[in-house]
């Protein structure tokens, strides 16, 4: 051994032998009293040495996991086994996630605008989705309401989920009612089937709505995920496109623009605002959006390569990594196509410029629908599975992801085919569009028996 050590063992030797001196001198000079008092302390500090080997029961304290923790929390609130679930809790378990129904209604009314053959039957059946899009959207903000009133302090709770935190921004992509409102849908579809039939006054209010949905959405998205990179770890191997969810508000500016400026083209209604700027500031946050999510399919696809496909209850969110490329190729395309009404003759100090931003936005929107078609083929590639017998995905309210980004995709589609003047793709688009309604309905009939047979808005301990 060391001299040091030695030297440093002797030494601490002399101060133990030390300190049971003192200890010694100041229990010999002790009253009688403080020694039956310093006694009773020890027998109610003092454990056992078997104690120390196994916690209390209530330490560590319970953590609710991050998946769908409010519902946990108001199942374990105290309640009898024998007391039946009421009303108040079911509304209790209402998620973020049930405004993708609103946006995949939504979505279904705009491809149905979009058909070439635009028959008055076909305007009815996009007539009927808008307006119970609507209704569906109201009754979404009601019973939230509901359910932060009846829980306080799920509001909060809510924007730090791991999971229904990327689908508040669905409430941005419907309504602007609300500071978070799925606003942008019901938007589009005002300027599809409201503006013909209702006058220049709605088309003056959707330019000004352009702007103030444009503001908010950057707020929204910059807001969320700095909210979620603040307060919560996401790992990669539990990546999925639904990542992208706080982006898709910017994702909706140029669809939306597009639709502002064709109805005012159509109707003959002239613009109380520059159509310029409006197609440049959605053509900008459109682009950051689509930046967004192309960092996020990088992520997923390092995701796919190290861990394989997500799990069973995750795989339906993998359609989310359609919808970004989708709105921003339909978008850039119906903008590009207009743009002889959009950009004036000597933009920028540039003579006849406006042939090759056409070009330009074209060519862009064409390698957008080809990743967004892409990505298409492998996420129903990732379901082949499920068509063996025996094989089978949970029904949740993510299965909204089958139907709402593919409307993207169509919509793509469908100005590909205006803008290449091809009967082949306006087929291909038609089909798309029958086969994703009976999806649509498929889901929706689903999602009722689900809430009839206790399976949706039910307090259960393992979601």
């Amino acid at each position: 051994m060391p001299l040091s050590n030695f030297g440093s063992l002797f030494l601490h030797h002399i101060v133990f032998l030390t300190h049971l001196i003192y200890f010694h001198i100041a229990f010999s000079h002790m009253e009688e009293a403080a020694i039956v008092v310093l006694y009773f302390v020890y027998k109610l500090l003092a454990r056992r040495p078997d104690d120390l080997d196994s916690p209390p029961p209530e330490w560590p304290p319970p953590v609710i996991e991050c998946l769908n923790h409010v519902i946990a929390a108001a199942e374990k609130a105290p309640r009898s086994h024998n007391r039946k679930v009421g009303i108040r809790d079911r509304i209790a378990c209402y998620q973020w996630t049930y405004f993708t129904m609103t946006m995949s209604t939504g979505g279904i009314a705009n491809i149905m605008h979009g058909l070439k053959w635009h028959t008055s039957w076909i305007r009815g059946i996009g007539l009927f989705f808008f307006l119970l899009n609507i209704i569906l959207f109201i009754a979404n903000c009601v019973l939230l309401y509901m359910r932060f009133r009846l829980r306080p302090g799920t509001f909060i709770r809510s924007f730090t989920d791991q999971v229904e935190s990327l689908f508040i921004p669905s409430f941005i992509v419907c309504k602007l009612t609300r500071a978070l409102s799925s606003i942008t849908v019901i938007l589009i579809n005002i300027c599809q089937y409201g503006i013909p039939s209702c006058g220049p006054w709605l088309l003056h209010t959707m330019e000004v709505v352009f702007w103030v949905h444009g503001a908010i959405s950057v707020c929204a998205s910059a807001g969320l995920y700095l909210i979620l990179w603040s307060t919560l770890i996401f790992p990669v191997h539990t990546m999925t496109p639904t990542w992208v969810f706080p982006a898709y508000p910017l994702l909706l500016n140029a669809p939306f623009a597009g639709n502002v400026i064709s109805a005012a083209q159509k109707s003959g209604y002239s613009f109380s605002l520059n159509p310029t700027a409006m197609a440049l500031g959605a053509g900008t946050l459109q682009g950051t959006g689509c930046l967004i999510a192309f960092m996020i399919s990088a992520a997923f696809i390092y995701r796919l390569m190290t861990q394989k496909l997500p799990r069973d209850a995750q795989r339906p969110g993998i359609f989310m990594s359609i919808g970004p490329y989708g709105f921003t190729a339909a978008g850039i395309a119906q903008l590009g196509n207009q743009v002889d009404i959009i950009i004036p003759s000597t933009f920028i100090g540039t003579p006849n410029i406006a042939p090759i931003i056409k070009v330009v936005c074209i060519l862009v929107s064409l390698w957008l629908w080809g990743l967004a078609m892409w990505f298409f083929i492998v996420c129903v590639g990732a379901l082949w599975k499920y068509l063996r017998a025996g094989s089978s995905i949970p029904f949740q309210v993510t299965w909204w992801s089958f139907v709402f980004p593919n409307t993207a995709l169509i919509t793509a589609t469908g100005v590909m085919g205006d803008v290449f003047e091809s009967e082949g793709l306006h087929i291909f688009a038609c089909v798309m569009t029958i086969a994703i309604t009976i999806v649509w309905i498929i889901i929706f009939s689903k999602m009722l028996w689900a809430l009839k047979t206790r399976k949706l808005l039910w307090p259960k301990n393992d979601i």
